[in-house]
């Protein structure tokens, strides 16, 4: 899945790597940091985007090459950055995104039906809406998640280029 994220979600300040803070959470789970674990940590977090399970195993070194990451091991590992809070997972169109919680600050996102893309944005006045949203219901919220679909600007230029064409 291509990502489009916005210049102004930029990463914050934390106290440890993503690589720390998994050894941290596999320390207190009783499991060791294996190999493959630390690739697909350096793997998931060499550069920010939305993904999928297969999209990740796609990225990887094939069985046989050094490096190598079984799909199993791909797919509880995955389930593991949930817990340990490096990642944020949720569904979209049947299959599950995994993106960067640890180290980003809470945002929402926009997504385009025709091309998939997610945009990434923070808006203080969605953030205010919902504190009110929230006294108002007695509601402490601890959390949302808001992905509003439709289509971007790019595909909705390429779309009425295609109209004023059909016309000639």
């Amino acid at each position: 899945m291509s990502d489009s994220s916005s210049p102004s979600l930029q990463p914050i300040d934390v106290s440890l790597t993503p690589q720390e803070r998994f050894e941290e959470y596999l320390q207190t789970r009783g499991l060791r940091q294996t190999s493959q674990r630390k690739t697909l940590v350096d793997q998931v977090f060499s550069h920010h985007d939305h993904f999928d399970a297969d999209e990740l195993i796609d990225r990887l070194p094939r069985k046989g090459a050094k490096n190598y990451v079984s799909s199993a091991t791909v797919y509880r590992t995955l389930r593991e950055f949930v817990d340990a809070g490096l990642l944020k997972s949720f569904q979209l169109e049947g299959r599950t995104v995994y993106e960067h919680d640890y180290g980003y600050p809470q945002h929402d996102h926009l997504y385009c039906t025709r091309c998939r893309e997610l945009f990434e944005f923070q808006s203080e006045p969605l953030t205010k809406l919902l504190e009110e949203i929230g006294v108002e219901h007695g509601f402490r919220i601890s959390g949302h998640r808001m992905i509003i679909h439709g289509v971007c600007r790019e595909c909705s230029k390429s779309r009425r280029k295609k109209r004023k064409q059909d016309l000639v």
